[in-house]
């Protein structure tokens, strides 16, 4: 849900404050990756006034209220949303007064051409070209393909997805203004990560979608899971510019968040609903080695187990890193992590899978090893697919294992140093560092340099 606020100087409008919240609940069938139109998706609220002269509406008040499954929860959100916006409107006006302006026209003129420059400016250090490539994705219930083409020309950046797979009736479909945010974040990352986030620097910046294709789903198609496409984006896209600038790119990684709903009654006889995110390993990068459990590009590292049971009946029994699941580099990917949980219930509880990664690993670059697949079971062994719904019974406990992401390099060029430390650091098992990277450990944790020298000449060919 978005909530803007206008700021008004002296009888004059100067801005707005913006701010976008997940909600706990909008209504519909429960967020998720299965509905086949945006009408199941929940509320769809117009544009209109939450506040008007500082008194609240009530009518869209009680119309939220009666459509969610936790009231109280989502109208608490919207009016931390407006206060947050309140805050800043303060701030603003204080600043306004504090440097003599009447508005920020001018001083906003200047930072967006001067970040313009500065980008067109970083685009030039890139060779004119075209660049391709592709990724490969679960989709809902066949796979799904994302190709980009980036064209560099004259201190500009196009990308072209045509190519790219078509809408599903599924709702992991991705609108426009989400492919063109997850478009320019990451070329952003790699081309300009310096320069400030704004309008100028995302002008030399042009994005096309074929209307139909995934990436430019059209009414009235579901979209409320678009992450489990949209934050794939970024790996043509820099796979592409590796092509050009290998050493500004990192390696493919789990990306998409794992995100997991859970809805039904607790022990205690009251209904919850209850999601939460988790992420995997990221891919590694040119210079250090992937983050663990953290997605780019959102940048989420997932909610920690105490927090989850303090607020809902899910029973985390095991959160940790998984060895061996970041692909061998030079530089190795970020470790994926597993997480076994129940509820606390008498009840079954509909668990709403949202994940991907299960049938393509994430890739490394540039002799990088590919990071370890995503895998989900039930406590009998039962392997679930990465998207639908079906109900987690009492007793039952169900395992996630996250992806790790992609290697960067050789991995006969990592320091054997860091190979021990990962071993001693549980990261990675004695046989993965002899067969992943041609490194022998003696019996005391050290590095056995001659039998490592014959290893990597063998397996190096």
């Amino acid at each position: 849900i978005t909530v803007v606020t206008p700021v008004f100087y002296m009888g004059m409008g100067v801005g707005w404050f913006a701010n976008t919240c997940h909600a706990m609940d909008i209504g519909g069938r429960t967020l998720g990756a299965g509905a086949r139109q945006v009408y199941e998706e929940g509320l769809n609220i117009p544009i209109m006034k939450l506040f008007s002269e500082g008194e609240i509406n009530r009518d869209l008040i009680a119309i939220v209220r009666a459509n969610v499954r936790e009231p109280d929860q989502v109208v608490g959100d919207l009016y931390a949303q407006q206060a947050g916006n309140d805050v800043g409107a303060v701030k603003l006006l204080q600043a306004l007064e504090h440097y003599d302006l009447v508005d920020l026209e001018g001083l906003s003129e200047l930072i967006l051409d001067r970040s313009e420059a500065a980008t067109r400016e970083a685009i030039s250090e890139i060779a004119n070209g075209v660049y391709e490539d592709e990724v490969k994705l679960d989709g809902y219930d066949r796979p799904l393909v994302i190709r980009a083409k980036v064209i560099v020309k004259d201190r500009s950046l196009i990308v072209d997805y045509t190519g790219t797979s078509p809408q599903v009736d599924r709702g992991i479909n991705v609108v426009y203004n989400y492919t063109h945010a997850y478009t320019t974040y990451p070329l952003k990352c790699a081309v300009s990560p310096h320069i400030p986030n704004n309008e100028g620097s995302f002008r030399p910046i042009t994005v096309t979608a074929p209307e139909g294709c995934i990436l430019n789903a059209q009414f009235p198609c579901a979209v409320g899971a678009r992450h489990l496409v949209g934050h794939f984006l970024s790996q043509p896209l820099l796979g592409a510019l590796s092509q050009a600038i290998p050493d500004r790119v990192i390696a493919d990684g789990s990306a998409g968040l794992w995100n997991t709903q859970l809805e039904g009654i607790g022990r205690t006889g009251e209904r919850f609903a209850y999601i939460f995110f988790s992420a995997g390993g990221m891919g590694a990068r040119p210079g250090d080695d992937g983050i663990s459990a953290t997605a780019f590009p959102s940048g989420i590292k997932g909610v920690p187990a105490e927090a989850i049971e303090s607020v809902s009946p899910v029973i985390m029994h095991r959160r940790a890193l998984i060895p061996d699941s970041g692909g061998a580099g030079t530089f190795r990917g970020g470790l994926g992590q597993e997480m076994v949980l129940s509820v606390d219930s008498d009840h079954p509880t509909l668990h709403s899978c949202m994940y991907d990664r299960t049938r393509y690993a994430p890739r490394g670059f540039l002799g990088g090893g590919d990071g370890r697949r995503g895998e989900l079971f039930l406590s009998d062994g039962t392997v679930l697919p990465p998207k639908g719904r079906y109900d987690l019974q009492p007793g039952q406990s169900v395992t996630l294992r996250i992806p790790g992401g992609g290697g960067y390099g050789s991995p006969f060029e990592r320091d054997p140093k860091r190979v021990v430390e990962d071993v001693k650091q549980e990261r990675l098992s004695h046989e993965a560092a002899r067969d992943a990277y041609g490194v022998a450990i003696t019996a005391d944790l050290e590095v056995d340099v001659e039998e490592t020298a014959v290893l990597r000449r063998k397996m190096n060919g």
